[in-house]
Order: structure tokens, then C-alpha cells, then sequence
């Protein structure tokens, strides 16, 4: 690709509010339910209903913009933005225009050692469309998601790179999770982008003609997407026939293309008015003071936490990834007298394992805090090794259930610490292997590996692999 270029994005990000009921109507919010069942004259635009805003979204809605650093507006209000689409019963989305909820964030992403700032230009509120599905050669109406509570945050052209890019949605996605606004799962469409995309030469700071990219529905398809647009725009650029105006392009996944689908609309295709069947939102500054205090640690704060607790990057980002593991993680360190470190290896190595064979979210598993805790502690305190452990306990426990405590009682496992036992134990496989002793002691000291083995097989594989270490080496250099 020509370096003369830099891409320019700036990014539309479509999350889906965590609420029992809908954005203006009592209907439930429900992404598993039959199509069609969760609908009534209001969220199907008939005429004479009257909207009533959800309490609880608009509350979800200024805690996300609070952890996004956004200026709170005092005053507020909704808009009716107008256009026909089937999926769209009213014929129009209510949405907010130019007097959002909260305008002028930020948020911070790392990109390798380094640290940028995206701006944030607004964070509002609206109702969702429906959802259309086409198949032999029809197209089929879901109106259930009409009128879902949704967030649109809109991105200032800050992003120069689909790494960047999906590093943004990324944190933003564990941000919306972890203060539990939204589930933002986007298999089930609870979290889409759209991406604007455009070029310009180094150096120039002007922002040409862009096309915006719409719908797109996972990490993987936004990456794609901005790359093929961008290296497409270059190359016209190259060849002399730059864009020459705003346009809209869908994204093709099995071509792995966008392809045009309209001249990109304008505020005034939209005919914005302010909707009459809504009051103003006035925000009292005591309701948002209110609302900061609730605002849980986020995940780059858990992220250097962890780090400060001596726990490696790697364990410190797949903890504070998530919500529930985070939360899981901190029951046991309030519980445990084992490192964090030791805990978090486990919980990221161990555990993960089970927990990703059977698709399964830690708050889920049988195992529960209080027990993992217990399990840490029988190692700290020499009951059990940390193989042992690792091995056939935490297996029974994760498929059952049970306490370690019951498990090591039932199947003899308690690890033997008593020095007289390991003592004798040595004695005897020195005794009976003089020759591999005498190499030992010529100076091949891999074969100190070979007797800590003899000696737990020995001890039935319970022996206590530190004190075996220590005796062992005493009786071998005598």
C-alpha cells in the first residue's frame, strides 16, 4: 500500500441497553423471545400512543458516559429522525440531535507501549429498529427489537488504522460489560459499528470525502472492512479519481468487499424535529453526583491493580477482560492466603481450560470462591502439592462440585510432610540404586530428577515435593 496515505476514521458504535423493558413502552426486552411477541401500539408506531422514557436506560445511559469521561448535558431532549425503512414501523427513530445527553469524552487505548487518546464527540440516546431477515428470496420482519433502549457513541476522526479501530470497540465493549449497561454480545446484535472511513496525504490535515461503512458485527468484520475501503480508496486516489463526495457502502463477508449503496445522507435527508410527544430531559447535577459514585472500577484500573499485585500483563489482561472473572478473582484473594500471582496463574491457565472446552462463563461454574480458596490454602499449608491440585482434585471438583477437603479424604491424597517418613523413603532408594548414586556424584546431576521420582513412587505419589527436594540432596552428598 502507497505510505503517502494515512486513513482517517472515526467510528458509530450501536450497543443495546441491559433493561427489562423497552426505551418508551412496557414491552420486555427480550433478544431470545419469538419473533413478534414482544410488541404493542407504541413500539409499532400506531397512531395516538404516547412514549414514556425508561427511567432505568437513561440512568445505564449517563453511567456509560461517565466512565467514557463525557461532559453531562443539563438539559436534553429527543428528536424524531425520519426515514422509510421496513424494519422501522414508525417510520421514523427517536433519537436525540443536537442536544444529547453528553457530548466531549474520551477514551484511552495502548497500542503496543503506547498510550492515544480518542476524543468522543457525544454519547445518546434512542430506540432501536427491528430486525429484518431475508431468505428465499423474502424478506421477513422481527419487530421484537423495535424500540429496544440503545446508545450510539459517536468517535471524533481520531483512529488512523483498523488495529486501532478494533482496539477501541474492544475496550469499549469490556467498559459497557463491566458497568453493566450492556451485554454488548454481537452475535445477537446487541453491538454494532459503523465506520467512516477516508484518506489523506501525510501531513494534510483536512478531512476529504469519506464512506461510511454500515453494520458491521464483529472485531473481525470492522478490521476487514476499513482495510479493503481504505486500500480501495487509495487506489483511486492513485489513479486520479479520488472521492468526490460522501457516500454509504455495505461490507460483503464472503467477498470480503464493500460494495456502494447509496450517496451518504445528510442532517437534512433526516428532517430532525424535536418530538412532541416527549418532554425535555432536565439532569439534576445531585442525580449525576449520585451516579459517579456507582460507577465500578473499569478495566484498565483493574488492569493496574493487578500488575501493582505482581501479577504478569498477560494474567492482569484476561482477569480485567471480564466482569465476571474479575469479580470471581477478588472472592478468592478476600479469602485466600495464597499470592495473587499463584491465584491468578491458576484461575488463567488451569480453570480457563475447563471453563473454555465447555463454553462456560466462571459465575457459572460449580465451583465456587469460597471453595478455590480453600483448595489454595491446602497447598500453602502442605496438605496437597500443587500438582495434585491441578490434577484429579480440581477435576473432581470442577465436574461435581465438591469441596477439596472431601475429595483428598476419599481418595487418600493428603500429601505426606512428615520429615521421618521422606527421610526413610530416600534412604531406601539410595540404598538401592548405588550405581545411578556413584554417577550422581561423578557429576551427572540430572539424575537427581531420576530419585525425586523413585521417591515419590515411593510415597504413592503423596510425598511433599519440597521436603523431597531438601532431604534428598542432605542424604546424597554424604
Amino acid at each position: 500500500m502507497n505510505t503517502e496515505y494515512e486513513t482517517v476514521i472515526g467510528l458509530e458504535i450501536h450497543a443495546e441497553i441491559s433493561t427489562k423493558s423497552k426505551m418508551f413502552c412496557s414491552c420486555k426486552n427480550d433478544p431470545e423471545s419469538p419473533p413478534n411477541e414482544n410488541i404493542c401500539p407504541i413500539c409499532m408506531g400506531f397512531p395516538g400512543q404516547l412514549p414514556v422514557i425508561n427511567k432505568e436506560a437513561l440512568k445505564k445511559g449517563l453511567i456509560t458516559a461517565i466512565a467514557l469521561n463525557c461532559e453531562i448535558s443539563k438539559f436534553s431532549r429527543f428528536d424524531r429522525k425520519n426515514y422509510f425503512y421496513p424494519d422501522l414501523p414508525k417510520g421514523f427513530q427517536i433519537s436525540q440531535y443536537d442536544q444529547p445527553i453528553s457530548k466531549n469524552g474520551y477514551l484511552k487505548i495502548k497500542i503496543g507501549d503506547t498510550e492515544k487518546t480518542i476524543r468522543i464527540k457525544r454519547l445518546h440516546l434512542e430506540d432501536d429498529a427491528g430486525k429484518l431477515t431475508h431468505e428465499n428470496g423474502a424478506s421477513l420482519c422481527d419487530y421484537n427489537r423495535s424500540g429496544v433502549p440503545l446508545m450510539e457513541i459517536v468517535t471524533e476522526p481520531d483512529l488512523n488504522s483498523s488495529e486501532e479501530a478494533s482496539l477501541f470497540a474492544k475496550e469499549l465493549q469490556k467498559i459497557l460489560r463491566f458497568i453493566g449497561s450492556s451485554r454488548a454480545d454481537m452475535e445477537k446484535g446487541m453491538m454494532r459499528f459503523d465506520a467512516s472511513v477516508s484518506i489523506r496525504k501525510k501531513g494534510e490535515k483536512k478531512l476529504n470525502s469519506r464512506a461510511e461503512i454500515k453494520n458491521l458485527n464483529s472485531f473481525k468484520a470492522l478490521e476487514n472492512a476499513i482495510q479493503y475501503e481504505s486500500k480501495r480508496q487509495i487506489e483511486l486516489a492513485e489513479d486520479g479519481n479520488p472521492l468526490s463526495e460522501n457516500i454509504t457502502v455495505g461490507w460483503n463477508d464472503e467477498k470480503q468487499e464493500t460494495y456502494i449503496m447509496r450517496e451518504k445522507e445528510g442532517e437534512a435527508d433526516y428532517r430532525y424535529f424535536p418530538e412532541p410527544d416527549l418532554p425535555p430531559l432536565i439532569i439534576d447535577e445531585s442525580f449525576v453526583e449520585e451516579l459517579k459514585k456507582i460507577v465500578p472500577e473499569l478495566p484498565e484500573q483493574k488492569r493496574k491493580k493487578y500488575i501493582d499485585m505482581n501479577i504478569g500483563a498477560v494474567e492482569s489482561e484476561i482477569i480485567s477482560s471480564d466482569p465476571d472473572m474479575a469479580a470471581y478473582f477478588e472472592a478468592v484473594l478476600s479469602i485466600s492466603k495464597e499470592e495473587p500471582k499463584k491465584i491468578a496463574s491458576f484461575i488463567t491457565t488451569v480453570f480457563l481450560k475447563y471453563l473454555n472446552n465447555d463454553n462456560l462463563s466462571i459465575n457459572k461454574s460449580k465451583v465456587k470462591p469460597k471453595q478455590l480458596a480453600r483448595l489454595f490454602d491446602l497447598i500453602k499449608d502442605g496438605t496437597i502439592s500443587g500438582n495434585m491440585a491441578k490434577g484429579d482434585i480440581f477435576e473432581e471438583m470442577y465436574h461435581t462440585g465438591r469441596g477439596a477437603d472431601e475429595i483428598i479424604d476419599e481418595k487418600g491424597l493428603r500429601q505426606i510432610s512428615d520429615s521421618g517418613a521422606i527421610e526413610a523413603a530416600c534412604r531406601k532408594i539410595i540404598a538401592e540404586n548405588p550405581k545411578a548414586v556413584a554417577e550422581y556424584k561423578s557429576g551427572k546431576e540430572k539424575l537427581f530428577g531420576f530419585f525425586v521420582g523413585q521417591v515419590m513412587k515411593e510415597l504413592k505419589g503423596n510425598g511433599n515435593p519440597a521436603l523431597i527436594n531438601e532431604i534428598l540432596r542432605k542424604n546424597l552428598s554424604n
